[in-house]
């Protein structure tokens, strides 16, 4: 297999020591170009363009955020396929994979053993699954079962705010401690409602779900503190936590 020269976007320095040290000892991909902000990517990104097959980047960056060099890249008809490398989920970016040119993302911190056979399995399989669009679809099949099976019934306006909201904090944790001015506007921006319908819309159907649920099962998301005497969840209990669960579950999937 020829060399597969790697364009890396991040500007923690240690981490691209490490990667270029791993790479140098463990596979065919160098690292042969990096840059350590927006500014110095995007010139890089366009300078050298024939000169290396996958930007390698972080999103969150000095001098430019991850969509804006996105979009740069973009409107520059750079067709370098991407793979993300970030701290953090951001929802906006993986709803946009196909037209920005994704075709990976992982959380930091990462095991290098996974990166280096994902971006190799790329390369030597043409027919490569996008792992970003499988990985949404299957968590947003288990959402659904998880709130069918918590007794939220599918008819009603809060079934489809909760599921949106769980996908929202399952995928930017900073999410939910922002319930009420960050997570109910995007929703309601989304159903082209408003914050006050989402928030009453969620809670009516968390009430239905605590009279005719899977009590088991309430038990093992919310605790054994359970009880049909006790308070239910708040709408934000109720998403934060199935998000979690769904979060740990995957990391252990995935170590």
């Amino acid at each position: 297999m020829k060399i597969i020269n790697i364009l890396v976007v991040d500007d923690n320095k240690d981490l691209v020591v490490t990667m270029k040290k791993y790479f140098e000892e463990n596979s065919n991909i160098r690292i042969k170009y990096v840059a350590n902000d927006g500014e110095e990517a995007i010139n890089l990104i366009t300078s050298k363009k024939e000169e290396y097959d996958l930007i390698l980047m972080d999103t969150l960056i000095p001098k430019l955020d991850g969509i804006s060099l996105l979009e740069e890249i973009k409107s520059k008809n750079i067709n370098k396929k991407i793979f993300i490398i970030s701290s953090y989920k951001d929802l906006e970016i993986l709803q946009r994979t196909t037209e920005l040119n994704i075709i990976n993302y992982m959380l930091k911190p990462f095991d290098l053993n996974i990166l280096n056979k994902r971006i190799t399995n790329y390369f030597e399989n043409e027919n490569y699954n996008n792992c970003i669009e499988h990985e949404k679809n299957t968590i947003k099949k288990k959402i659904t079962k998880i709130i069918h099976e918590l007794g939220v019934p599918s008819n009603l306006k809060g079934y489809n705010y909760i599921r949106e909201g769980i996908m929202l904090v399952y995928y930017d944790p900073t999410l939910s401690s922002k319930i009420t001015k960050g997570l109910y506007p995007q929703i309601a921006k989304k159903y082209t409602s408003n914050e006050s319908r989402v928030e009453r819309s969620m809670r009516h159907a968390i009430e239905v779900s605590w009279n005719r649920g899977n009590w088991d099962m309430m038990e093992d998301i919310f605790g054994y503190s359970v009880s049909i005497d006790k308070a239910k969840p708040t709408n934000s209990e109720f998403i934060v936590t199935i998000a979690d669960m769904l979060r740990l579950d995957y990391e252990k999937v995935n170590i």
